[in-house]
């Protein structure tokens, strides 16, 4: 009797164990159908839409990792190129949400290369804070000037390079926060257009959206790019950081249709660029290339270069004074070695060019040796993506600042280092359609008009408290950096020759 009590008991424990094993399960199932639904119905983490359910892990791993680095590693500042502390910041900006921190800084104030910042006595009240000077670029030299209050902008990014919803969230965005785009070697697409903001429009070695039938500039092509009122200035394009020396590269993978129609080029082919415009071989080429593309489009027009050996610098600011002012370049893009790409050599992208806190210097010395900074206004780009990097650079002379991986972050890049795969998990640089779908343009032109917006508040911050009532007013005498010993050491020290903006700016 005792037995048969006990195997009805067993029994009866697991038809109940059945019931609520297939409970739980079932539960189980709907919870993630319901996590499924809502991922992908979701728009502001491309991540989740991209990859169900699953991608809430990444979230979940870099929530524990909060606790848990203390334990076992410490990488808030040591991953490359760019490490979770500058991530982060992005995020945090494009956002909108707090990015004030507790307890202390985790960044040693010991590391060669690293800017500081100098305080003033007597920071600026808030009502004595003015609004942003104007920057104007061909005053007196092109029949439409381009003028702006914005010093931080997006850096050349092509579409092909990026997805077409990346370039419209960009586009979008830029026209939300009042800064431009440039459009990058590629030429211009409706995507460009579609926010409604200024365009820079670059041309590239293989002269893509401008060229004719045989590859050769075509005046006709520029004045249709120059129709567009978007479109405020030209830009020249001779080297670009990640690759100086070397054309651009779309792998054919990426050459959709459109994409191709864009560039004027055929579909599904790798589409490389020279490695330097064929119809630039001297200073002299070059000066008539800047004055052609200024008098047939009436609109600015500049170069940008990456800086490695630099005697054609004399030569150049030497030509520009014996042809004349009319020749000079609007603007001079100074590209820094440590800029990125979608696809590079690695020993160009390791070693060639020099990075711009040498180059950039050296650039603004000698414009000013020649009489020409007034005349040339100065755009430094390369790896500037947090206020103090950018706040760095005005230090050092350049009126502004373009960014492409600090927008690209901001869109939701996770740094996957996938550029040129075409399988970029957040449907920024591929064109696979399934990716893209993940990128919501909405939701991201609001995070890139945020990041813009933020970036440029906080290095009104730092300018404020070094003493100056806005940012255009930083000199070198508010910066030091740290030097090999690990010491800081005064920027007017290491360039001692160079004439304050304020003076260069008055013309004494």
């Amino acid at each position: 009797m005792e037995i048969d009590t006990l195997k009805d008991f067993a029994l009866g424990f697991i038809e109940v164990s059945a019931i609520v094993l297939s409970l739980a399960f079932g539960l189980l199932i709907i919870a993630i159908v319901y996590m499924y639904v809502v991922d992908i119905t979701q728009t502001s983490q491309t991540i989740r839409r991209n990859y169900p359910v699953i991608g809430r892990f990444r979230y979940f791993f870099e929530h524990l990792g909060e606790f848990f680095r203390q334990y076992f590693f410490a990488l808030d500042r040591e991953e490359l190129p760019f490490n979770r502390a500058q991530r982060s910041w992005v995020y945090r900006a494009a956002k909108d949400i707090d990015s004030t921190v507790a307890f202390g800084s985790t960044n040693p104030l010991n590391q060669p290369g690293d800017f500081i910042f100098l305080n003033g006595l007597f920071p600026p009240l808030e009502e004595e804070v003015k609004p942003r000077t104007d920057i104007c670029f061909g005053e007196n030299f092109a029949a439409n000037p381009f003028q702006t209050s914005s010093f931080f902008n997006i850096s050349a990014m092509s579409f092909g390079a990026l997805s077409a919803p990346a370039i419209a969230a960009l586009s979008t965005g830029a026209s939300k926060a009042g800064i431009w785009l440039n459009t990058g070697e590629g030429a211009i697409s409706p995507y460009h257009l579609k926010g409604g903001c200024d365009v820079i429009f670059q041309i590239g070695t293989a002269k893509y959206g401008v060229r004719d039938q045989t590859g050769n500039l075509s005046d006709d092509k520029l004045r249709e790019i120059a129709a567009h009122e978007q479109v405020r200035m030209f830009e020249i394009k001779l080297s670009q950081g990640a690759k100086p020396g070397k054309g651009g590269i779309l792998p054919a993978a990426k050459v959709t249709e459109v994409i191709a129609s864009t560039r004027g080029i055929p579909a599904g082919e790798d589409s490389l660029s020279p490695n330097r415009h064929p119809d630039i071989s001297s200073i002299a080429d070059l000066l008539e290339m800047i004055h052609r593309v200024r008098q047939v489009t009436g609109k600015p027009t500049g170069i940008k270069a990456v800086i490695g050996q630099s005697a054609w610098l004399d030569e150049l600011f030497q030509a520009i004074q014996d042809k004349g002012l009319d020749y000079a370049p609007d603007f001079f893009t100074v590209d820094s070695a440590d800029g990125g790409t979608g696809a590079a050599p690695q020993s160009l992208i390791d070693f060639m060019g020099l990075p711009v806190k040498r180059s950039l210097p050296l650039v603004v010395d000698k414009l000013v040796e020649y009489g020409l900074r007034d005349r040339i206004r100065v755009i430094c780009s390369g790896k500037m993506i947090n206020p103090a990097g950018v706040a760095a650079a005005l230090c050092l002379g350049a009126d502004c600042v373009n960014s492409a991986r600090g927008f690209m972050f901001a869109l939701g890049c996770i740094q996957a280092l996938q550029c040129n795969k075409n399988t970029c998990p957040t449907g920024i640089t591929t064109h696979d359609e399934d990716l893209q779908k993940g990128l919501d343009a909405t939701d991201k032109a609001a995070r890139v008009a945020k990041y813009a917006q933020n970036l440029m508040h906080e290095v009104e911050v730092i300018s404020h408290s070094c003493g100056v009532a806005e940012p255009s007013l930083l000199r070198r005498e508010h910066a030091q950096i740290i030097n090999e010993m690990g010491s800081p050491q005064a920027l007017t020290e290491i360039y001692p020759d160079a004439r304050t903006r304020s003076q260069y700016q008055s013309g004494s």
